[in-house]
């Protein structure tokens, strides 16, 4: 097993990419600390914000993901911000500090729990995010599951290859649309001010304790689940 670890203070951006799964958790530490089992080990390091201005990776003729991020403002002075970069070459674990803000490719699974930050997760296969302040852009090839705070933004799109569930807590005015197994059907949660689109390969599981109505034209719900009791 290889480990390697960083400095990355309190709230740091962490990208992650890996062609395996990984396990992402939150710890009280200022430390990025990256294991992994892949015999080709593991790569961690400090890049500026104009350095990683656009990243890429591949695996194989598979094109995992193209990232674009803004270059710092040079015309306000401020500090070109520090992005921390974690290449695993297997299957591996990342603990990061509570307030990190990820973003996270694989070629198979992600799981990440205890994030105080946003959390952009693209997966090869499945994808987990548990005890989540905020879910950003998220996609998986496989089964999602999302039991979050909140989302980032007024409007997010969520796809999955098979079931997804999906839990945001404060998701209490919002209009949904969802397209599953089971076929096409929209509702609205409070005055519906924020737009959500789920889509799925298998079922799509709604989780709230808000009062749900179906929308024309069918006036159709599909499956709706209380939170679990706390």
């Amino acid at each position: 097993m290889t480990q390697r670890s960083i400095y990355a203070g309190d709230a740091p951006t962490i990208i992650i990419k890996t062609t395996g799964s990984v396990t992402v958790k939150g710890h009280e530490n200022d430390r990025v600390i990256a294991e992994t089992t892949g015999r080709w080990g593991l790569g961690i390091e400090r890049r500026s914000e104009a350095q990683i201005a656009r990243a890429r990776a591949a695996i194989g003729e598979h094109v995992l993901f193209d990232l674009s991020l803004k270059k710092p403002d040079l015309s306000e002075k401020k500090a070109p911000l520090d992005v921390i970069e974690v290449q695993l070459s297997g299957n591996g674990e990342v603990w990061v500090p509570f307030g990190s803000n990820l973003k996270i490719y694989t070629g198979k699974d992600i799981d990440v729990q205890g994030i105080e930050g946003v959390v952009d997760a693209f997966s090869g296969f499945g994808l987990n995010l548990q005890a989540v302040n905020r879910a950003g852009h998220a996609t998986a090839g496989g089964p999602m599951s999302l039991d979050c705070k909140s989302m980032q933004g007024e409007a997010a799109e969520f796809k999955a290859g098979r079931d997804l569930r999906f839990y945001i807590h404060d998701l209490t005015s919002a209009r949904i649309r969802v397209k599953d197994l089971g076929g096409y059907w929209e509702a609205r949660i409070g005055a519906g001010e924020k737009s959500v689109y789920l889509k799925a390969g298998g079922d799509v599981t709604l989780v709230t304790d808000q009062i749900v109505e179906p929308l024309p034209p069918n006036y159709i719900l599909g499956k709706i689940e209380k939170p679990p009791a706390a």
